[in-house]
């Protein structure tokens, strides 16, 4: 079975790879930003699910990076013939709005219409529903998220990542499953002229950055020829700039090698 993982940034795509796979395969600590494949065996099946970057819940298409834009076309063609589920990863602790519904379908129809007739919601943070069924929620939500399920066919599952239970995972299969034979079995095609040229470009992409990161280091060596060597700086001074939350106070932290108690007056300073 191949399943291709996408949504918004902090939706919990990577935690929802590692409990399909029943272990820990995707880095939950860092934003995704390549597509990343893994392979596995659950419930008696091999298993490869996808994981493509994010994009901003509250941006549009247009206000997606490029590279991004890539990675979610080139996702489908990382699993061929293609997948036979995406799952539109959902974060139920997050209020979902119209903004949010325009940005999943912007992003979703990079694929084209037809993904939304292989595709499933999966809900996450399940625990933080309580008492409330998924029902009650997507009902109490508004037409903005009623929206996105009637698109997927009114097919969504509900996951606790931060458990284990399998059983989570087999009903999830079992929802696959139905959906394919309602497709005939056949698995989510790729447009093969578009995937073939968005390869090519990243693979420009990745030709220049390796040019950039040696022109860089023949310029470091070029200048430390010129001071005949590296020089020694007992007390060395830096300044951090940034927007708000690039990192900055971190930033400081790790060069430092220490928590700075100031810390928090920095970032407002």
């Amino acid at each position: 079975m191949r399943i291709v993982l996408l949504g918004n940034r902090a939706a919990g795509k990577s935690s929802s790879g590692n409990t399909i796979l029943g272990r820990e395969e995707f880095d939950t600590s860092e934003r995704t930003a390549e597509c990343v494949k893994r392979n596995g065996e659950t419930a008696g099946k091999n298993i490869t699910v996808v994981e493509a970057p994010g994009w901003c819940k509250d941006c549009t298409v247009e206000q997606t990076p490029e590279r991004d834009i890539r990675e979610i076309v080139l996702s489908v063609s990382l699993c061929p013939p293609g997948p036979h589920a995406i799952l539109l990863v959902i974060n139920v602790s997050h209020t979902f709005t119209e903004t949010h519904r325009r940005a999943v379908q912007e992003h979703m129809e990079l694929l084209g219409e037809r993904v939304w007739s292989h595709t499933i919601v999966l809900f996450t943070w399940g625990i933080w529903l309580g008492d409330t069924t998924i029902e009650q929620h997507i009902e109490s939500e508004g037409e903005a998220l009623q929206w996105v399920v009637e698109k997927c066919g009114n097919r969504y599952h509900v996951v606790e990542n931060e458990k284990s239970e399998g059983g989570q995972v087999t009903e999830l299969l079992e929802k696959i499953e139905e959906m394919v034979a309602g497709n005939r079995g056949y698995p989510f095609d790729i447009n093969i002229n578009l995937s073939e040229k968005l390869h090519e470009n990243k693979k420009k992409d990745v030709k220049r950055a390796t040019k950039r990161h040696m022109k860089v280091q023949k310029k470091r060596q070029s200048l430390r020829s010129l001071a005949g060597g590296v020089p020694h700086i007992s007390d060395m001074k830096i300044v951090l700039l940034g927007n708000q939350f690039a990192g900055k106070s971190s930033s400081g932290n790790t060069i430092l090698g220490r928590e700075d108690p100031m810390q928090y007056s920095w970032s407002f300073m």
